[in-house]
């Protein structure tokens, strides 16, 4: 999420438009439902049917997701290069079809390192989808923030979506263990279908200019802090962002609460960014991502602490309130406290979050095969997500 949001903050500053920008917004929507819905996150409700009928260790499902968040930060890393100028809309376009034929491949194998290697590859995929479709739709929206709210918010949707099918496959299969080959063929031909439509209705770039050549940053302690407080971040949301399904099939909670609760994470994602704007406009940005990481670190343990129908149902709905409000105003301070070198602090703090995004599922998976349970891997994330908070204070306090 991480690099499709501050691309977009970057280009929200060119002035060109379309005359009617929402079917441009929509497509972007789309776009984002495949690359990161389906394409990143269905690995969380596919997961508990590949942990028991593979059958898979915990310790094989932290390496697997862990694989796919490698190859999402390589994916953002190319990104920042100038190899896709003037081909944005191509490269796109071809993460998604690439993001298809990924997502079908997982359903023809059950070798972990076949997975982790396929996972990689989906994870740069929807990378360069995401970033490069942003770079198309978001110019055309000429800072319209509805057009953006849209645009992003198909996250979120393609989430909820992704649960919906994982839930009713299941059913037609009797079970979640006999439906997870299945899962991924069908949302493969989802992404396909979608990526077809996409194809239609994405416009060609603008273009945004000559590129500036930057000065290094410079590391002072807020800088520092911002950027390590991130990281933080992205190792404490991750494992619930992974294991919130499978944390509710060990407490029995069901399969109507396993979906409803990666169905309400979406939902939630969908409209967070409209719901926070007021808190961060109000009270400032700095002081916001200290109560959206708070309210993340409450989900988190409430996902293990309470019981576990409302622990996965509760836990599901502060996540998706938080994850990716945390992640627009946690590059909104980077930029803040580097203004004349946009580009390179998105890159550093992109690749702190990108360590603690890969870190987390490996440590997860080891704790939780040694204690037998993910309660261990989910309390060390709160613990990681309230250092985040105490490292960022001084951040709120000088106004950023």
């Amino acid at each position: 999420m991480a690099a499709g949001c501050d691309k977009g903050g970057m280009l929200q500053m060119n002035r060109s438009h379309s005359a009617n920008p929402f079917p441009i917004g929509l497509a972007g929507a789309l776009a984002m439902a495949s690359a990161m819905g389906f394409g990143r996150f269905i690995y969380t409700p596919i997961l508990p049917g590949m942990i028991d009928g593979i059958p898979l260790t915990a310790s094989d499902a932290g390496t697997i997701a862990a694989a796919n968040f490698a190859g999402y930060l390589a994916g953002a890393i190319l990104s920042a290069y100038g190899w896709a100028a003037g081909r944005e809309r191509q490269v796109a376009l071809a993460g998604l079809f690439a993001t298809a034929a990924l997502l079908a491949a997982m359903g023809l194998t059950t070798s972990v390192t076949l997975f982790a290697i396929i996972r990689f590859l989906a994870g740069l995929a929807s990378a360069l989808a995401m970033i490069f479709t942003s770079s198309v739709v978001l110019p055309h929206a000429a800072g319209r923030q509805s057009v953006n709210m849209l645009h992003f918010g198909g996250v979120g949707v393609g989430i909820a979506l992704s649960s919906a099918l994982v839930f009713i496959v299941d059913d037609i299969a009797g079970d979640a263990a006999s439906g997870w080959r299945m899962n991924w063929l069908m949302a493969a031909l989802f992404v396909f279908i979608v990526t077809l439509i996409v194809q239609r209705m994405l416009p060609r770039p603008i273009s945004t200019g000559v590129r500036v050549s930057e000065p290094p940053l410079v590391w002072r302690l807020p800088l520092v802090s911002a950027t390590l407080s991130y990281g933080l971040f992205g190792f404490g949301y991750v494992i619930t962002a992974t294991f919130l399904v499978t944390i509710a099939r060990q407490g029995n909670a069901g399969p109507i609460v396993e979906f409803l609760a990666w169905f309400v994470t979406g939902g939630v994602a969908a409209v967070s960014l409209v719901l926070w704007h007021p808190v961060g406009a109000r009270f400032g940005i700095g002081k916001a991502y200290l109560a959206a990481v708070a309210l993340l670190a409450v989900g988190v343990l409430v996902s293990v602490t309470l019981p576990s129908t409302e622990g996965a149902l509760v836990g599901g709905a502060l996540l998706g309130a938080t994850f990716m409000v945390v992640t627009a105003f946690g590059l909104q301070i980077g930029r803040s406290l580097a203004p004349q070198s946009p580009r390179r602090v998105f890159a550093f703090m992109t690749a702190s979050f990108g360590v603690g995004q890969i870190a987390g599922p490996l440590v997860a998976g080891w704790l939780a095969q040694k204690s037998g349970s993910f309660t261990a891997p989910t309390l060390a994330a709160a613990a990681v997500l309230a250092a985040a908070i105490l490292i960022a204070l001084p951040l709120a306090r000088e106004g950023r």
